[in-house]
């Protein structure tokens, strides 16, 4: 099949690249938004040559295709502007709390910055490693190059934050720039710390640092949306090319300069008064709060309220016991818990970005590359890092941890922690440390996380499939039946009981339908593992007889993009029957708004003389489920 073909004609079927609001893939379905479905006729697209079905579900329109679903996708990427498509989610209409829809934004947002955020990090790790040394003077031209290489990532990180926030609200990335580079413009920035007020037409303007911010960024992008849309309604067409993009630019300046950019630090302004009150009052109560949710507050820029009153207590008495003291156990708990991923993860890439991750931070202090590329993207180790740099902040409360320099807590810098007079408060901060590092990384290997499962290739997939198949010819003995058993224990139905043409019509092929009483899969052959999608709702095996297996969970649960789902298996991992594939949370997804039916196809059903299936019965893991006939 040539599916350069196909595309073409799906693309022109369903009215043309300019209908097409992106487009992602399932285990068998492509899955277009359209802009308008109303333009488009059912019956020419169903008549294409490789197109199995048309489905109109939950706002997309999906075309079945089969197996092949990835390479005809491939191809469709060709034809239009869809390659930031398979970012877009299907998750992002799930039902989720607010912290987690922030988080999500957050973590997607920064996964494309990762690179730069991650290099950057380990130059200023080398940095610091060279002078702690003695290799690289403090005050040498070299010195300060390394440092701009280091620093300049994160200072101009909302200049970064530019390109992958404009994508994800589909917003123009050339006048988005415009408007956050004034923040980070240099007569800008010194026209703020020049300490008199300063105003714009009249309305005063917020004293504040945004380098290194990402939160007013975020908040931006989301503003910008409405104001595009907006502009375009109420410019002429005859004026949009000169008057539009500068109607925008007026408009959003000044929001992202006086509203949307100081909101953090306003927030962090009041913040620092309120805790600072609640430490001259009970500082074991402040140091776990501050220490617990300073990735929080350093995500948002509030942080920086915080800066001055630090430097003030540095000066006069000469240590400072909030800010920096809370920030020794968060950064080690970031670091200590990106390297609890990073051990325990069985995915290659996130094994890599979590361990460099996870050096950065517990060395130098530089918790941006763990912060987004590992604990906020995945969560729970978030949750786990927080928990552990809580518990070392109440007890660098309880024993009064002071710190007599200011620089970015680590293990490196931990000197700063010396008390010229005693060796007591240098002994709490190692052990302030030691309660981070080692708390994080066993709540973190404890509570564990969703780890994704490797994406390989197309092509190794396929010449996976392939060996299996001619394995299979080769050894496979001639006998006149094959046995599947159920991978699942439920009550088999017919497929003419599901909720989908795909399964229900059998044009996937034949087979039978769990409806599953227990949320764990077993494998129903002795064979391999030919694909497992990433969302780990649908497992394809081949046995060792040639025959195709697939075990869909769950009905459009592909939209859940692998939430309450947990794979043990990957590509290409022998199984052998009744060894666990995956678990599920039937509750969980009941509760999300998708059933739980799961059909057991025999994809290669053509090429046997029959396949026969026990239905309308109770049925437990490895009972007999299909036969079939050779």
């Amino acid at each position: 099949m040539d599916y350069s073909i196909v595309a073409k004609e799906i693309i022109e079927k369903i009215g043309g690249v300019n209908n097409v609001s992106s487009v992602i893939h399932c285990m068998t379905r492509l899955r277009f938004t359209l802009k308008d479905e109303s333009i488009v006729n059912d019956d020419q697209v169903k008549k294409i040559k490789g197109v199995m079905g048309v489905m109109k579900k939950g706002g997309q329109y999906q075309i079945i295709i089969g197996n092949e679903v990835s390479k005809c996708y491939k191809e469709v990427l060709k034809l239009g502007n869809f390659s930031d498509s398979a970012n877009n989610t299907e998750s992002s209409n799930e039902k989720q709390n607010i912290i987690t829809k922030v988080l999500d934004v957050v973590s997607g947002s920064m996964s494309a910055t990762m690179p730069a955020i991650i290099g950057a990090g380990m130059v200023k790790v080398l940095v610091v490693l060279l002078t702690t040394i003695g290799l690289l003077s403090n005050t040498s031209q070299t010195y300060t190059i390394l440092s701009a290489l280091g620093d300049a990532t994160f200072y101009f990180l909302p200049m970064i934050l530019v390109i992958s926030t404009s994508k994800k609200f589909n917003i123009n990335p050339y006048t988005f720039a415009a408007v956050i580079g004034v923040m980070v413009y240099p007569d800008f920035v010194k026209l703020l710390g020049a300490g008199s007020p300063v105003s714009f037409i009249g309305l005063p303007v917020t004293t504040a640092s945004y380098g290194y911010s990402v939160i007013p960024v975020i908040l931006m992008a989301w503003v910008m949306k409405y104001i595009e849309e907006i502009v375009d309604k109420i410019t002429p067409a005859v004026t949009k090319n000169f008057l539009k993009p500068m109607l925008i630019l007026l408009i959003a300046m000044p929001i992202a300069i006086i509203v949307i950019g100081p909101l953090g630090f306003l927030v962090g302004k009041g913040l620092s008064t309120v805790m600072y009150t609640i430490q001259d009052k009970a500082n074991w109560i402040a140091l776990p709060l501050m220490a617990a949710f300073m990735p929080l507050i350093v995500m948002t820029g509030m942080h920086w309220a915080f800066v001055p009153m630090a430097l003030t207590a540095l000066a006069n008495p000469g240590y400072e016991t909030l800010l920096l003291v809370a920030m020794l156990p968060s950064n080690l708990a970031q670091g200590a818990s990106a390297l609890a991923v990073s051990l325990k993860s069985k995915n290659k890439d996130l094994k890599q970005v979590a361990s460099a991750s996870s050096i950065s931070a517990l060395l130098a202090g530089v918790t941006e590359p763990a912060m987004y590329g590992v604990t906020i993207k995945y969560k729970k180790p978030l949750i786990a890092s927080m928990i552990a740099s809580g518990i070392a902040g109440l007890y660098a409360g309880i024993v009064a941890l002071k710190v007599y320099v200011f620089a970015t807590p680590a293990l490196i810098s931990i000197v700063q922690f010396i008390d010229p007079n005693g060796r007591s408060n240098f002994i709490n901060a190692l052990i302030t440390a030691a309660i981070a590092i080692v708390g994080s990384f066993a709540l973190t290997w404890i509570i564990g996380f969703d780890d994704p499962a490797n994406e390989e290739s197309e092509e190794s997939l396929i010449e996976n499939k392939m060996e299996v198949k001619e394995a299979a010819l080769d050894k496979a003995e001639a006998k006149s039946e094959a046995i599947i058993l159920a991978p699942i224990e439920g009550k088999s139905v017919s497929l003419s009981q599901v909720n989908d043409i795909t399964f229900s019509e059998e044009i996937m092929g034949k087979g039978a339908a769990i409806i599953p009483s227990k949320g764990i899969a077993v494998s129903p052959v002795n064979g391999v593992i030919s694909a497992l999608f990433e969302t780990k709702h649908a497992i394809g095996i081949t046995a060792e007889d040639g025959t195709e297996i697939l075990i869909h969970i769950g009905l459009d649960t592909v939209k859940l993009g692998g939430k309450h789902f947990t794979a043990h298996v990957k590509s290409g991992d022998k199984v052998k029957i009744g060894d666990l594939l995956v678990e599920f949370d039937i509750e969980a997804i009941k509760r999300e708004g998708y059933e739980v039916i799961t059909p057991v196809l025999v994809t290669n059903s053509s090429d046997y003389k029959d396949v026969l299936s026990l239905i309308d019965k109770d049925v437990k893991e490895k009972d007999e489920l299909i036969k079939v006939i050779m």
